[in-house]
């Protein structure tokens, strides 16, 4: 199952379920995006000709990350662009999610690996503005409903 979270027609993240999977090649990602999420699907014997990537220049002007949740529960809440909370998701084993905009904290309810992929170099804090939850009661429930 793909999820779209949206809020106010605004996209914040496209959420990958483990259990997704089917026979082809799936953007799910709009074409302005910096980061581009595809599932490729291909049966045994499916030849991938081999490539070299060209150089291609490209202007970002936001970062978009990509989480693949390896192992564990992640919760990740969702806020708007005046930092107030708005909504959660539960992750779990398998499930990837890109975070395309607004802001999002996240809680681990329960041990965690997870790989993250995104726009570099890593430009420290001025990558991102941090800020305190307003607006939510941190749980470390592993049961909490998505809401």
């Amino acid at each position: 199952m793909i999820e779209k979270v949206c809020h106010e027609n605004k996209l914040f993240a496209i959420i990958l379920r483990s259990a997704d999977g089917g026979d082809g090649v799936f953007f799910f990602t709009p074409p302005e995006f910096s980061q581009q999420l595809g599932l490729l699907c291909h049966p045994q014997g499916k030849i991938i000709e081999p490539h070299i990537h060209n150089v291609v220049k490209r202007e970002v002007q936001l970062t978009q990350e990509v989480l693949f949740i390896r192992k564990g529960i992640l919760r990740v809440d969702f806020y708007d662009d005046q930092q107030d909370f708005l909504f959660n998701r539960i992750l779990n084993t398998g499930d990837v999610i890109l975070l395309a905009s607004g802001g999002h904290g996240f809680e681990a309810l329960s041990d965690v690996d997870i790989v993250e992929v995104k726009q570099g170099p890593y430009a420290g804090e001025l990558d991102k503005t941090r800020f305190k939850s307003k607006s939510i009661r941190r749980s470390s429930a592993v049961d909490l409903p998505q809401i």
